[in-house]
């Protein structure tokens, strides 16, 4: 298993942040290695809602499905994904109210197939690109909200 956790204020309220990040329709905004959304359930985020989306990594594209196994309005979302070979992930957003804006946590747990020898592989293969994909998509999201906020 690889985790990899951050975090980032941005200025803005947890509601505005918590709109964007889930909506399915905008994850190509701001996550870094989204190619293309394939379907999802629809309406508002909810326990139970799926989506099943196009990730690239390492010049490779893969599917996976995902099931929001927690909703907590503008505080907390844990989406659980399986993709190709039996791969597993869990991914944690976070967002707490912090100094008039939002703290947000990025949390993702990913289980390779295989086992330990797969886990090894993977980090033979992956190196530290998840955790810095992870920093490049928190700073887009910033960048995004506050560009946004900024122009009203």
């Amino acid at each position: 298993m690889s985790v990899v956790s951050t975090s980032i204020d941005i200025a803005a309220p947890p509601e505005e942040i918590w709109r964007l990040v889930m909506d399915p329709e905008r994850l190509g905004e701001w996550v870094t290695i989204h190619r293309r959304l394939l379907d999802h359930t629809g309406g508002p985020p909810r326990k139970g809602y799926e989506m099943h989306q196009t990730l690239h990594l390492r010049g490779a594209n893969f599917k996976v499905g995902w099931t929001l196994i927690e909703c907590e309005a503008a505080r907390l979302a844990v989406w659980e994904g399986k993709g190709p070979a039996r791969s597993r992930a869990r991914t944690e957003y976070r967002l707490a109210e912090r100094d008039g804006g939002t703290r947000f946590a990025y949390r993702n747990e990913f289980h390779a197939p295989l086992g330990p020898l797969g886990a090894a592989a993977s980090r033979a293969l992956m190196g530290g690109m998840p955790e810095r994909e992870a920093h490049r998509t928190l700073e887009r999201l910033k960048h995004l909200v506050e560009s946004r906020s900024q122009s009203h």
